[in-house]
């Protein structure tokens, strides 16, 4: 079967988005359903909140969108409190089953015990295996479980001290919003990998991954959440502590190229106005004499914008999308396949008739999308069709909470410029460089300095170790070498 919106399969997929409020004068549980929905982009396949009525804990979570699951009163009416969390989820790490729907939620000894988790942890698999060897017994196949068993099996005394020393035990990204009946506790890495931002309604505290949830619930930015800081809340006291030794922030850059939604501000950086400013430095690095400049909607139209002002080429849009078209599936077969794909996106052929075309993508993962919109231009009579994409090209997976393919199915990776452009049939090629998206961000180039940014989709270069991945490789090695001696 073939999903409708093979444009979306083909991008890379942010693993969750997170909301928490304390201290809600009314239902806490409503206002996390709205800030779901403003993260809704974030995490397509399950949805959850947990809510906290001062005596017990409340959880509904469902697979599929916020829509339809938490926009009827009966379901709302069943999370009653003034402190709740909730969590939008794809999955980069577990099966995509209801057991690995967040909150999750355990009874430890000190009470009840729910987490959301945004990012990836990268040794899970290790402490998993040592978990189980003494006793622990999981309920999912999510990584972010493993933390709920550090913080049960800590030798501390204090919840806060256990969650500080399981925290301590793991690597990789984690933005954190976590339940107790002490409280709330909202945190980030030491990295800063994964965003969370801060917020007030009323007396109330809120945390979301991104500034848009919060100005879709009506509440003030106050600020991000440091790299490396726990902010805990009792109703609506706060105090923030810093146990981990400072450390330079490394934050996804892709959070800029695609994962936020343009009306975010990401660590002070509005995001569209950051994907503008990739597409005027992608024109000054890579021109072409053309006369359209079109958009692959919708996370194209920002870069598309900065590439039009900046070369004089007039924008336009090319391609129309249909927004009334849910992930519905169709039988295989090329016929009907290809009618499919048009649902969603469809060619604006009386503009582009005749025309030279630049198609303003913002990556490409394994190329096939590319190849889908080439196609399509020229169907639509294109004269020439020109692909530039606002970021580096895509050679590396990610372990940090984004679903990406193994690094041999990433286009990049398997061929150089020339291959590529051949591959997905376009008549010219182009990314901005690494130190072009630098600049965009108003840094200087990367090219001789510390990196600001995880940057390590596009260059290799890791800030964390990768545990689990690093032994994956050595059981591999040993397996080929045995084939090999065999």
């Amino acid at each position: 079967m073939l999903t409708t919106n093979p444009f979306d399969d083909d991008h890379l997929h942010e693993e969750c988005g997170i909301f928490g409020v304390s201290g809600a004068a009314d239902s806490a549980a409503a206002l996390v359903a709205l800030g779901l929905h403003a993260l809704q982009h974030r995490g397509q396949e399950a949805a959850g909140i947990t809510t906290f009525d001062g005596a017990q804990f409340h959880t509904h979570r469902a697979m599929g969108h916020v829509a339809g699951n938490f926009d009827r009163d009966e379901v709302i009416r069943a999370l009653p409190g003034s402190v709740a969390c909730g969590h939008v989820r794809y999955s980069t790490t577990g099966e995509t089953a209801l057991r690995n729907v967040q909150p999750l939620y355990a009874e430890l000894a000190s009470g009840g015990f729910a987490v959301a988790h945004n990012g990836n942890i990268s040794n899970a698999m290790r402490l998993r295996r040592e978990l189980v060897r003494r006793g622990s017994i999981f309920q999912s196949t999510s990584d972010t479980e493993t933390i709920i068993h550090l913080v049960a099996t800590s030798n501390y005394r204090s919840l806060l001290d256990r969650f500080i020393d399981a925290l301590r035990q793991v690597e990789g990204a984690y933005s954190l919003i976590v339940m107790t009946p002490e409280g709330m506790i909202a945190c980030r890495d030491p990295l800063g990998i994964r965003p969370l931002v801060m917020g007030k309604l009323g007396d109330a505290i809120i945390f979301a991954s991104e500034t848009v949830a919060l100005d879709v619930v009506g509440a003030e930015f106050v600020r991000s959440v440091d790299p490396g800081e726990l902010v805990i809340v009792q109703g609506t006291e706060m105090r923030s502590i810093r146990p981990f030794p400072e450390a330079a922030a490394r934050p996804c850059i892709f959070e800029w190229v695609y994962f936020s939604r343009p009306d975010s501000i990401v660590d002070d950086h509005s995001v569209y106005s950051v994907r503008k400013a990739i597409g005027a430095q992608l024109a000054i690095e890579s021109p072409v004499d053309a006369d359209l400049v079109i958009p692959v909607p919708d996370s194209g139209v920002p870069a598309a914008i900065g590439y039009a002002q900046q070369s004089g080429i007039p924008f336009e849009l090319g391609i129309i999308r249909s927004h009334y078209v849910g992930r519905t599936f169709i039988q295989p077969g090329d016929k009907v396949r290809h009618l499919g794909v048009k649902l969603k996106h469809n060619a604006n052929r009386a503009l582009i008739a005749g025309k030279r075309v630049v198609l303003i993508d913002d990556s490409i993962v394994r190329g096939t999308t590319s190849l889908k919109i080439v196609q399509m231009m020229r169907e639509a009579g294109a004269a020439e069709v020109h692909m530039r994409i606002a970021s580096p090209p895509t050679k590396h997976s990610c372990f940090y909470g984004v679903d990406t393919p193994e690094r041999a199915k990433l286009l990049a990776a398997k061929l150089d410029l020339r291959a590529m452009t051949d591959f997905i049939h376009a008549d010219t090629l182009g990314f901005v460089s690494i130190d072009g998206l630098y600049k965009a961000l108003g840094e200087a180039a990367r090219e001789g300095v510390r990196p600001k940014y995880c940057d390590a989709c596009f260059t290799g270069d890791y800030p964390t170790t990768l545990t689990d991945h690093d032994e994956l490789a050595e059981v591999d090695q040993f397996a080929l070498l045995e084939e090999r001696v065999a």
